[in-house]
């Protein structure tokens, strides 16, 4: 099956020597700790796994992020945090000599990541810079959207740390960077780059920094995280306490879609079901089933109602819906209903 769900029969952090770990939404939320986050990668390190965080948030230093973690619980050191930023920087070396003047529109994290490649930072249109670095922070307002614009009006090669449209907070889903670029896009018809995910730069320079024998992409958003991890041949685990659904995993594309999938980062600690097909079309992962008929998707009854039975609702339901549209059938949409709904949410 073309993009399927695979299977551990050992625990994940015991399979895989390094990990890299998403922030929001599977670290923590905002501010806000995620249940069974620090109780997995905290016994995830005691099995020898390696963590770096990978994350597409470009607007703080990577030991303000150590900090937040350790202060959750989740000991963690600035070498350890992979963030847009860097990514960004790394982006702009690639057409930019040193020296050039780059034109900031984000955090602190931003700002340092472009000076220590090598690049003059400037904050108006009319410094004439060379590209414009673009990353979240909360300060981003109009006028530095509109010099964006300007410098990128007059020819400055626009260069997004990511495009991830919206962020999870402790309140709910608030605007991305990604929004924030499309404004600068909608002003001046000029399509960005982007060194932040799907594209897997990051994954990249993780590895690179720390080395493995097998990495483990763990994320919330399809789009991004498990998109990238597609785009770099790396094994993606999906933990459904952020922005994709259950649901939406049913309904990924294949170039979105998890090889594993978890209600949180407890799932590092555990070994990881395949699914299988049995007769009449039903797919199974112990006592979850589901299959497709006449392109709906039907789930069979299942009396595991733990946290783990009703992953493995999700699991029988992807391998299902998944067969059917790779095999060039349709799946009606309606018919898959919400999944898992009473896991860890925003």
């Amino acid at each position: 099956m073309t993009g399927g769900l695979i299977g551990s029969d050992t625990p994940l952090a015991d399979r895989f020597d390094l990990a890299l770990v998403d922030l929001d939404g599977v670290a923590y939320r905002g501010h806000e700790p995620i249940d069974g986050a620090a109780e997995g990668l905290t016994a995830a390190r005691e099995r020898g796994m390696r963590l770096v965080f990978v994350t597409n948030n470009a607007s703080r230093e990577p030991e303000s992020v150590a900090d937040q973690l350790t202060d959750l619980g989740i000991v963690t050191h600035a070498s350890e945090v992979m963030t847009a930023a860097q990514a960004a920087a790394q982006l702009l070396r690639t057409r930019l000599p040193r020296g050039s003047k780059v034109l900031v529109v984000g955090g602190a994290g931003l700002v340092t990541a472009v000076r220590l490649a090598g690049y003059e930072v400037v904050h108006s249109a009319d410094d004439e810079p060379a590209a414009v670095a673009q990353g979240f922070s909360p300060e981003v307002g109009w006028p530095q959207l509109a010099e964006a614009a300007y410098a990128v009006g007059r020819g400055a090669w626009h260069v997004a740390s990511n495009l991830d449209l919206s962020l999870p907070t402790a309140r709910g889903f608030a605007p991305g960077n990604g929004s924030l670029v499309g404004a600068v896009q909608a002003a001046t018809g000029v399509v960005p780059d982007s060194a932040g995910k799907p594209s897997p730069t990051m994954y990249q320079m993780a590895v690179e920094r720390v080395g493995a024998r097998e990495t483990l992409v763990i994320g919330d958003r399809l789009d991004t995280d498990l998109g990238g991890a597609r785009a770099g041949g790396y094994i993606g685990l999906h933990v459904l306490t952020g922005v994709s659904s259950a649901r939406d995993d049913v309904l990924a594309v294949p170039g979105e879609r998890p090889h594993l999938i978890g209600a949180d980062l407890r799932s590092l600690l555990v070994a990881h079901p395949e699914p299988h097909q049995a007769a009449e079309g039903w797919w199974t992962v112990r006592d979850a089933s589901a299959r497709v008929v006449d392109g709906r998707l039907e789930l069979g009854r299942t009396a595991d109602t733990s946290v783990e039975g009703q992953v493995d609702v999700v699991r029988a339901a992807c391998a299902a819906a998944w067969a059917s549209v790779d095999g060039g059938a349709e799946l009606d949409p309606s018919s898959v209903p919400e999944l898992a709904t009473d896991l860890a949410s925003p």
